[in-house]
């Protein structure tokens, strides 16, 4: 197949040529009746719907068809699909494919938010696994062999085991291939939210595929580090365990049935992209990645945390929270992914050789930034959050349980034993600090605390300024 075809964006582009008249859906009609600014209009001329050769995402037989199949190709699965609802639907889909209510799934503790929902909603049991405390990062990291095997033989008839690969900072580990064909060996489906790891395609100097060491089912945010609209992600299936008729099934239930055609144009084009990036454009990443990560050394008080994503850098100011770097460098313009307590993530962009970014003028920003922090409020403090727990847990109840039970406000200072209503989402980056119905551990109470006192923002049912948790009665 020849990856260079966009055969999506070149119907568009056709189509919109033709200057057809509108009397189907959207109103704004090729967006003559819209009041957006003039550049955001323009983009709505793309924006049409199932007509004649466009095609229709969920019975796809033409040009939508041909592009998934380049994906599909690309990424060597037995089918791929594109999602127009973002990551999210791509693991509410794999799970729904996976599991019933009342069975038993094992599913990664630090999990995307979203994974906890689809396990709600299918009324599965979650066994919860705690990975090592990276220090490295001083982030919650991934998962080892050992630790699945043992779930394993306490719950051998789980139904699947979901891992999150890489982590939101980068973690990707080095037992992923083993822990894969543990599973497999017990005829157990793995199933990955790869989500910031659609890049990984293109191999070296960027770690592996999950679809690559044999994941049955992968999901991709390709709006993550690939040229993708926001909402577009990808869906991935090579099993001997998991139905790819279960998981289509599935996603025409989850998804729009409206779906953007300009989010799957940007998709069409996002693989396109990956999969012409040459060695000369890996070259050109590594030596634009190297100046970039010197110039940061060259300016006073950052410290730069290199993981296993290039495309990933953390970035600490010393004696002050990532909240107030971010603080600090919003105020010049520079947007970091997101803060924690302890420093900023920078998602460097997938740079090709065409790109030459203007690295003295964010120097000159950076170091702005580094010079006012002591403006921006902060007070230089000393962190030391609750260590990540560690082992295997289970939830006190199931979450879908939890909404017919009485419920009540608390203090922080009062909750610790009882069972929280409702998870608790430090956001970004989406992980459960608490997941609904999970019982509160003073560990919990310490580290929302210490997440409360730098400024952290959270999703979720949390009472901030009466420091109250919402639980079982």
């Amino acid at each position: 197949m020849n990856q260079n075809d966009r055969p999506l964006v070149q119907a568009l582009q056709y189509f919109n040529e033709q200057t057809p008249v509108s009397f189907h859906v959207p109103g704004h009609k090729h967006g003559l009746l819209s009041g957006l600014p003039h550049k955001m209009r323009q983009a709505l001329t793309y924006d049409f719907t199932e007509l004649t050769g466009l095609d229709d995402l969920h019975e796809a037989e033409g040009v939508i068809q041909e592009a998934e199949s380049l994906l599909s190709d690309l990424y060597r699965s037995d089918r791929s699909f594109f999602l127009v609802n973002g990551s999210t639907v791509g693991n509410l889909a794999m799970i729904y494919a996976a599991c019933r209510a009342d069975d038993t799934i094992i599913v990664q503790r630090n999990a995307h938010k979203s994974v906890f929902h689809a396990i709600e909603l299918t009324g599965a049991r979650p066994v919860l696994l705690s990975p090592p405390w990276d220090a490295h990062t001083r982030t919650p990291g991934v998962l080892t062999p050992d630790q699945v095997e043992r779930a394993l033989a306490a719950y051998p008839h789980a139904k699947a085991v979901v891992l999150t690969y890489p982590t939101y900072y980068g973690i990707a580990g080095e037992g992923l291939r083993e822990i894969i064909e543990l599973c497999h060996s017990r005829s157990v489906p793995v199933l990955v939210d790869e989500a910031h790891g659609a890049h990984f395609i293109i191999g070296e100097p960027f770690p592996r595929s999950a679809i690559e060491m044999g994941a049955d089912v992968v999901v991709h945010s390709a709006h993550k580090t690939l040229p993708a609209m926001t909402m577009g992600s990808f869906l991935h299936v090579r099993s001997d365990h998991i139905s790819e008729k279960k998981i289509a099934h599935y996603l025409q239930m989850l998804q729009s049935s409206s779906p953007s055609y300009v989010i799957m144009a940007s998709l069409d084009d996002a693989r396109a992209y990956v999969a012409s990036y040459k060695d000369n454009d890996k070259r050109n990443f590594v030596a634009l990645r190297f100046s970039f990560i010197q110039m940061l050394k060259r300016i006073d008080r950052l410290e730069i945390v290199e993981t296993d994503d290039p495309l990933k850098l953390l970035i600490r100011a010393e004696g002050h929270s990532g909240f107030a770097l971010q603080a600090a460098l919003e105020a010049e313009g520079i947007y970091a992914e997101l803060a924690d307590t302890y420093q900023i993530l920078f998602i460097l962009p997938l740079w090709n050789e065409q790109f030459t970014p203007p690295l003295q003028a964010w120097k000159e920003k950076m170091v702005a930034a580094v010079t006012n922090l002591g403006k921006v409020g902060d007070t230089p403090i000393s962190i030391s959050l609750a260590a990540w727990p560690d082992g295997i847990s289970t939830l006190a109840y199931p979450p879908i349980s939890i909404t017919d039970m009485e419920t009540e406000w608390i203090s922080m200072n009062e909750a610790e034993g009882r069972i929280s209503a409702a998870s608790v989402i430090p956001y970004p980056p989406g992980i459960p600090l608490l997941v609904k119905g999970e019982e509160i551990k003073e560990s919990h109470i310490q580290e929302l605390s210490a997440l409360m006192k730098v400024g952290a923002r959270f999703q979720g049912t949390v009472r901030l300024a009466e420091k109250e948790l919402f639980v079982l009665k």
